[in-house]
């Protein structure tokens, strides 16, 4: 199976940049997620971890 995928990605010109851009994206989410947690307010995360708690918010939702 590996043999057939590979046979046929080697006769496509330019396959080997779609590796590099995946890493890249992988990457740069990653960062991005990094850099949005330490920057996040202390205030917004304890209120958005405190939803499921929430009993007013449940009895809304019912």
């Amino acid at each position: 199976m590996l043999k057939f995928v590979k046979q046929n990605l080697e006769n496509i010109d330019g396959v080997s940049i779609y590796p590099i851009i995946s890493l890249l994206i992988f990457f740069l989410f990653f960062v991005a997620l990094f850099i949005w947690v330490f920057t996040a307010k202390k205030e917004h995360i304890n209120e958005v971890s405190n939803i499921p708690l929430d009993e007013q918010l449940k009895s809304e939702h019912s």
